[in-house]
């Protein structure tokens, strides 16, 4: 039959708790640094993904009219 330590259940007690505070830091951390790094990045110019693909869309068309616009003159100073 095994007895109950109390030192032990002290002991085991005293490390769940600095483990939750512990836990609770690392939140903390990872919390302020993402909060540090999203405003770091607002203060810079970068456009987002979606911003991106917008004007990559409109850069893409313009070439395909530009294209359009080129074969349509040279087929006019052909005539």
């Amino acid at each position: 039959m095994q007895t109950r330590n109390k030192f032990m259940d002290d002991m085991s007690q005293l490390m769940t708790n600095a483990m939750g505070v512990a836990q609770g830091a690392k939140d903390e951390a990872e919390n302020a640094m993402k909060s540090l790094m999203d405003r770091w990045l607002a203060d810079r110019d970068f456009v987002t993904r979606e911003e991106f693909d917008a004007v990559r869309a409109m850069a893409q068309k313009a070439r395909e009219e530009n294209e359009a616009l080129k074969a349509r003159i040279e087929a006019l100073e052909g005539k």
